[in-house]
């Protein structure tokens, strides 16, 4: 503990894929696990043991979704990712000896960086971290080097969820997934896309077995205090009003799309200029509730981060992400400008990069100051600036930005005036009283109701019986609806990055719950069910095997209805 800081610094790194296991390879698929556990998960916890054995205790707060979990835990994913990282080594020595026979110096260097890359990562995953990616963050967690947060479930976007019964669902398959990995129960969740929804009175927007009545929905926040969580994080735009940064629209340009047509009926919030994302606040939208804590993501250092354009991972001299060399796919050009088509980049030159990192890690750490003595000359307070990312930002969409985090960390737990917390740290030692409200909203710019409700009465009808069968077909029900209410596919399919895939993914996942929801309606009336259809249902287990200890009954009725 730092003697007299001015304030409190919080990096938040949320780590989350959809469910891919068995539903595809490549370009959509497996490899996106295995891209993002080669690039981001094995280097973050190189970075965070490096540190460690440095004598630094990071401090880092990392959110790990419940679908990532089950992911890098399965034995198919560990199987499959020895054998990728293998093949990226043979693709390394295949260039090796062409670049050797062309004589293509920089480039014969660049093959044998791969080649050194990709061979440390097989052996950390492997020997050092036993092939065990998620117990290495528990590890750190329980040696109180950093803090582990949940997410909803499969990352449903909970504020269009119709039923706030699969709110609930959500939540809770959260909480079990946390302490089935993590030994303990979470206090922090990443709410996916960081949306919220306010207690209030609710009509579906179409027509629904229910019509259009309208009937009071709980608030986010009161899901999360009735099962435990302490915290969650919001954007700018939340707290003070003014216009959401979106943190994906300068990366895909059918977002950019999307918001022109949306933004000329958009008419954002007035901003409330006696509220700062350097304090800790309580929400609560419904009276007699427990209020639940919120930390704001700071605008400013995240647009040095998010910009594609001008913040930090646009630099020029760092390696591109979207030019490859086939077959292989390693990258060997550097961004070299941001308006530059993929035939205009160079190559890349690592030393030109290295020199980069410290440089932007050294304007991040002094931003960071500069806003913390601001607010402390003000107010006399210490404040705290909260920098949550996606994890796969660092590593995978920016190769060097796993050494930017390292010396970011490093840099500011060298400054004396400057405290390296994690969320749940500062939020016992700022204690916050004041109680506020805000709107429903997410960190973005600016569903199958009717499968809810069937599932709902469905859990009303047979949730209560002994037969073994049947349950079996209610669990593999609430895990189809699960990966229905996937927030992924919809991102995916307005970014137009893996369109139809998403669209693959959201009719079969539709198609096996209608299936299984007309079995489970024929089985528990007593009617005969076809020896094929059980062979669906195996097969579907197989296939979509996540949350092994999922309750259907969570989708049947609220534990705490609203009043």
């Amino acid at each position: 503990m730092k003697k007299n800081p001015i304030g409190s610094f919080t990096l938040v790194l949320h780590s989350h894929l959809p469910y891919v296991i068995a539903h595809g390879k490549w370009p959509h698929g497996m490899d996106w696990l295995n891209e993002a556990a080669a690039e981001t998960y094995i280097p973050l916890l190189n970075v965070l043991n490096e540190l460690v054995s440095e004598g630094l205790s990071p401090k880092l707060t990392v959110g790990i979704s419940p679908v990532l979990c089950e992911q890098l835990s399965d034995e198919s994913f560990k199987n499959e990712f020895s054998t990728y990282l293998e093949n990226k080594i043979k693709a390394a020595d295949d260039d090796i000896k062409e670049f050797s026979k062309h004589k293509r110096e920089l480039m014969l260097r660049l093959a044998y960086m791969w080649r050194d890359y990709y061979s440390k990562i097989i052996s950390d995953f492997e020997g050092k971290y036993s092939r065990d990616i998620v117990g290495q963050f528990r590890r750190l967690q329980d040696e109180g080097h950093i803090e582990i947060m949940t997410c909803a479930a499969t990352h449903g976007y909970l504020p269009l969820l119709s039923q706030d019964t699969s709110v609930q669902a959500q939540i809770k398959q959260a909480v079990a997934n946390y302490r089935q990995f993590f030994g303990k129960p979470p206090r922090g969740i990443w709410l996916p896309e960081a949306a919220y929804r306010p207690r209030y009175k609710w009509a579906p927007p179409v027509k629904t077995s229910l019509g259009k009545r309208s009937y009071l929905r709980k608030g986010v926040e009161e899901f999360l205090g009735e099962n435990g969580l302490d915290y969650f994080i919001i954007d700018a735009a939340l707290l003070k009003g003014g216009k959401a940064i979106g943190v994906y629209i300068d990366r895909f340009k059918s977002l950019k799309q999307l918001w022109g047509q949306f933004e000329k009926q958009y008419h954002p919030r007035e901003e409330e200029v006696d509220r700062t994302p350097r304090e800790v606040y309580l929400v609560s939208s419904a009276e007699g509730q427990k209020p639940v804590a919120v930390f704001t993501r700071d605008p400013e250092t995240g647009l040095q981060v998010w910009s594609g354009e001008w913040g930090y991972p646009g630099d020029g001299n760092y390696l591109d992400f979207h030019k490859k060399r086939f077959p292989g796919g390693h990258r060997y050009w550097k961004i070299t400008s941001a308006k530059s088509d993929l035939a205009d980049k160079w190559e890349y030159y690592p030393e030109d990069a290295q020199k980069k990192v410290p440089e932007n890690a050294s304007h991040f750490k002094g931003l960071i100051k500069s806003l913390l003595e601001k607010y402390h000359k003000e107010t006399k307070k210490r404040g705290i600036v909260c920098a949550p990312y996606d994890s796969e930002l660092f590593g995978h969409w920016w190769f060097e930005g796993t050494a930017f985090l390292k010396l970011v960390l490093k840099y500011v737990a060298d400054d004396p005036e400057i405290e390296l917390t994690t969320c749940s740290r500062f939020l016992d030692e700022a204690r916050p009283s004041q109680v506020i409200s805000i709107p429903e909203g997410s960190w973005g710019e600016g569903g199958y109701h009717y499968i809810e409700i069937r599932m709902q009465k469905l859990v009303q009808e047979f949730g209560d019986t002994k037969d073994e069968n049947l349950k079996k077909i209610l669990r593999q029900l609430a895990r189809e609806l699960f990966l229905l209410q996937a927030s992924d596919w919809q991102f995916l399919i307005s970014t137009w990055s893996a369109r139809d895939y998403a669209e693959l993914r959201l009719s079969e996942h539709h198609q096996n719950f209608v299936r299984l929801a007309e079995m489970a309606e024929r089985y528990g009336r007593g009617e005969w069910v076809d020896p094929g259809e059980w062979a669906f249902l195996g097969d579907t287990e197989a296939k979509d095997s996540l949350f092994k200890d999922v309750n259907y009954k969570w989708f049947g009725k609220l534990e705490f209805p609203p009043r």
